[in-house]
């Protein structure tokens, strides 16, 4: 066999189903390995490297198993790293397959001659040239091994005549052919019986227990909830971990941080006592302050113990088993008890968040939004029909089958889908969590869709993230896969915008896209395509895209209002000050947001004195 056939068969004995990149003349010497291995190991040609990675990550995180990518030398190797970073940043396990120039012309500034060993040296977990057909199947078996055991990118690169080199058992004196093999041995890691007591102890003493769960706490949902039940300890999620624990569990606090709840900040802010399962959650400002609450991490890589909150004790071991042993470990907490309180506590504002929540979903029918007769002009200017975002997630929420996955891409559609798409028991959420890139959603969602082809795939996204990568739901439509694409349309990078002015006090500034049809680009790219342009119009056309007898890859195209602010769970004094500031600095349509803000603080001031009133007659109504 050539060296190529040698790596396309090592890739399936390590059971790698698929393979997502775009030929080259650097690479096409194991594309055509793949060519002849079609029925073992699936090729899906993408329009962008970049697409390859970040669908390569996607499929690890979902399934499991090992994601992988192909690019060509040069340019194509460059382009895989975004979606790269997003794998090894959110640990997961891709390996990389790269083009490299002919080896006796390496480093003379040949055509795409790049050094990508040094290229991949920081993304990387396993970094190697392959140069000799003897060499092959051992690099991959590290590869993929380095891959699942680290959670992180193997990259392999392989010159154009090393390719096409055949095996000829040239090996060195110390090589011993069949030496290596393709097995894996997943390290079920337990922690030490005497620190799981003494975790145990900690807990038992807390009266103001607080739960934060991330993506390492996946495979644990139903421990973490028997935990909480047990403890009465309110639980609240990082982004990555929003499907470790339904959304409507009634001990569910929802997010934390920028894009949170305003109960799970009041939690942090009152906790004695923080379990941390499965989580890097990298802003650290919104976890209790370090000495205010005792510490305990469960984390399966024991160098994150400790990164973010100081603790007491780490738990290094997966979370689905340490959580089972310290279950039987834990006292009940009594009803009545001040932990038990404190939940209630937490509960009762949940109610209220989630009602506030409502009216904004709801906030959309009203006012000028009923002015049926005025279009959207897709112009910059003031928008009349004022869709509102919050209704577009609650709507997508409303329409998920019961095993839907959610893909969401960066920026204010990020806020929207946290806070209003609600995870039920089955469903599977991700994005682009530590890095944050934009562009991933529909890459996401195509990854998706090829791992379990029978379940709901939805990208939920913003124009200008899904404008970085659009050419993939061409991608989708050439492959027949029938993912929905839900993207709000305001023409403008609406988190930039709220970071400029909120942030840094600073007028926007190079924030504004002309506009682009969306749904008749779909239907362009053999798709289908429906607009959004009054809340009126939303549970027609949302009821049309997201049923299953849509065979066809689907965007639907929300015209949103372009100043609705991506507002935090606590609105603090910096925040106002910051507008004010751009304000007088120049910033564009003051008025138009000004009126939005001042709405939704009206709004919010409403629901207050409605909840106001009804605790008051429920008192009195007691004391009569």
């Amino acid at each position: 066999m050539h060296t190529a056939e040698i790596i396309a068969e090592a890739l399936i004995d390590w059971d790698v189903k698929v393979i997502f990149g775009i030929p080259g003349d650097g690479i096409n010497s194991f594309i055509e390995a793949l060519r002849k291995r079609q029925d073992k190991l699936r090729f899906v040609l993408t329009r962008h490297e970049e697409a390859a990675a970040f669908m390569a990550c996607a499929y690890a995180k979902y399934t499991g198993k090992i994601g992988a990518c192909v690019a060509t030398s040069g340019p194509g190797a460059i382009h895989l790293l975004n979606g790269l970073y997003d794998a090894k940043l959110d640990g997961a396990p891709v390996i990389a397959i790269t083009g490299r120039t002919y080896s006796d012309l390496m480093g003379s500034g040949y055509q795409q001659d790049i050094n990508q060993l040094q290229l991949f040296a920081d993304v990387t977990v396993y970094n190697n040239m392959i140069i000799a057909p003897e060499q092959a199947e051992m690099a991959v078996d590290i590869a993929c091994r380095t891959a699942l055991s680290q959670r992180g990118v193997s990259h392999l690169t392989i010159p154009i005549d090393i390719q096409e080199k055949k095996l000829a058992g040239d090996y060195s004196k110390h090589k011993v052919p069949g030496h290596t093999s393709d097995f894996y041995v997943k390290i079920n890691t337990e922690p030490d019986n005497q620190l799981l007591k003494k975790a145990a102890d900690i807990i038992n003493l807390g009266d103001k227990v607080v739960i934060l769960t991330g993506q390492g706490a996946l495979n644990a949902g139903e421990q973490v909830v028997q935990i909480s039940e047990k403890i009465k300890a309110p639980i609240v999620k990082a982004l990555l971990g929003k499907a470790v624990v339904p959304d409507e569990h009634p001990n569910c606090l929802g997010g934390i941080g920028m894009l949170g709840t305003s109960p799970s900040v009041e939690a942090m802010d009152e906790a004695d006592t923080l379990i941390m399962i499965g989580t890097s959650f990298p802003y650290i400002e919104y976890l209790p302050k370090p000495g205010q609450a005792r510490g305990i991490q469960i984390d399966i890589k024991p160098e994150r113990i400790g990164l973010r909150y100081p603790v007491e004790v780490g738990l290094v071991g997966d979370s689905n088993i340490t959580l089972l042993k310290l279950l039987h470990l834990l006292e009940e907490k009594q009803t009545e008890s001040v932990q038990s309180n404190f939940l209630k506590s937490k509960q009762e504002e949940m109610k209220k968040w989630n009602d506030l929540l409502l009216s904004q979903s709801n906030s959309g029918n009203s006012l000028e939004s009923r002015n049926n007769g005025k279009k959207n002009n897709d112009s910059n200017d003031i928008n009349k029909n004022l869709v509102k975002p919050q209704a577009i997630a609650s709507a997508v929420s409303r329409f998920l089958d019961d095993e839907a996955i959610v893909s969401v891409d960066s920026g204010t559609n990020t806020i929207f889908a946290a806070r209003f798409i609600k995870m039920r028991k089955g469903m599977k959420f991700s994005l682009s969590g530590t890095l944050a890139s934009m562009g991933c959603g529909l890459p996401y969602a195509i990854a998706a869709k090829i791992a379990y082809p029978e379940r709901q795939s939805i990208a939920f996204v913003g124009d200008g993230g899904f404008t970085m990568l659009m050419g993939e739901f061409a991608t989708a439509v050439q492959y027949n896969l029938p993912i929905k694409v839900i993207i709000l349309k305001n023409n403008v990078l609406g988190m930039i915008r709220w970071e400029q002015m909120a942030f840094l006090g600073n007028p926007e500034f190079g924030v504004e896209f002309s506009p682009i049809d969306f749904a008749k680009f779909a239907e362009n790219c053999g798709g289908k395509g429906y607009k959004i342009r009054n809340p009126t119009e939303i549970e027609q056309v949302m009821k049309l895209a997201m049923t299953k007898d849509n065979e066809k890859p689907v965007i639907v195209e929300a015209y949103v209002d372009p100043f609705e602010p991506p507002m935090p769970p606590k609105m603090e004094p910096e925040f106002v000050k910051n507008i004010v500031e751009s304000f007088a600095k120049g910033q564009p349509y003051t008025k138009r947001i000004g009126l939005t803000l001042f709405r939704n603080q009206i709004s919010t001031s409403l629901k207050d004195v409605k909840n106001k009133v009804i605790e008051t007659r429920n008192i009195i109504q007691k004391n009569v």
